[in-house]
């Protein structure tokens, strides 16, 4: 199975427009919890013709899982097929990235197997996979393509402020003003912000604690990926930011201060002169 997921982007109308514009393709949610993505199945028969009791075979049919943060997981999805499912994905969204970030991951059944799963080199084997499989490995993969977005937005900040420092190394000053300072941090912030809250970096599955079983698969994705290391990464790249953000805040605050020293000094300046020229002028007029 082919997985690809899309870059971050804000979906403005999720998930009640994207469940509204698919209603028969939609896969009820396994929990109540599940309140930041919809899950889709396409299959090339009708679900509705079959009885309550039939079974669907989770490889009989494609899948696409779309996270509220902006990540598509599309799962049993050729390469020339992708686009036209995105399509209903991206007239739902806004803000979206110019450049799109994709990953591969192949997920194979092997009913046979000993044991519940076998990691591999970029792909994993399964014993069986259902809807549950599906949503847990979309989640571990959705958060995996959003963190390399994050991460390359904080590279571009830390871009920046070395950029900065290789300038006051040079000239001894710089020349930011506050208001761009103050959009650095913001920038910073929000994005920290996106990855804790939004994408739910640390969060838990509640497929994962239901069953043991997703467990193992949950805690091998997430090491395959080396979510909680990259995770490490950017915060340290951001507390790296927010220490220079310190650092330019104090020097333009001691500019401000300095301003205002040298405007009381000049106040203090003028004062005296209009004072001496004063006490020059009543002298003048007694002699």
């Amino acid at each position: 199975m082919i997985h690809l997921s899309k870059s971050p982007s804000k979906l403005s109308s999720f998930p009640p427009g994207i469940q509204a514009d698919n209603p028969r393709n939609i896969v009820p949610p396994s929990s109540r919890s599940a309140l930041n993505y919809v899950a889709l199945r396409f299959c090339n028969f009708n679900l509705d013709a079959n009885g309550p009791g039939f079974h669907v075979k989770a490889s009989n049919c494609r899948y696409m899982v779309v996270y509220q943060y902006g990540s598509a997981v599309l799962f049993n999805i050729e390469d020339h097929e992708v686009e036209m499912y995105l399509q209903l994905v991206k007239r739902h969204a806004s803000g979206l990235l110019s450049e799109m970030r994709k990953d591969d991951y192949a997920i194979r059944e092997k009913p046979q197997l000993a044991e519940d799963m076998q990691g591999g080199p970029d792909y994993i084997v399964l014993k069986s996979l259902d809807t549950d499989g599906i949503r847990l490995i979309g989640s571990v993969l959705g958060q995996s393509i959003a963190l390399d977005y994050f991460v390359s937005q904080v590279d571009g900040l830390v871009e920046e402020f070395a950029g900065i420092n290789r300038g006051m190394e040079k000239t001894g000053t710089f020349t930011m003003d506050k208001k761009k300072l103050l959009q650095l941090v913001g920038k910073a912030n929000s994005n920290l912000a996106d990855v804790i809250l939004k994408v739910g970096l640390f969060e838990r599955s509640e497929i994962a604690w239901r069953d043991a079983k997703y467990a193992q698969i949950y805690e091998y994705l997430r090491e395959e990926y080396e979510v909680a290391q990259r995770f490490g990464n950017l915060d340290f790249k951001l507390k790296f930011v927010e220490h220079n953000i310190h650092f330019l805040q104090e020097v333009l605050q001691n500019r401000k201060s300095d301003f205002l020293e040298w405007c009381i000094i000049g106040l203090l300046t003028i004062e005296n002169v209009i004072s001496l020229y004063e006490i020059l002028k009543d002298s003048n007029a007694v002699s």
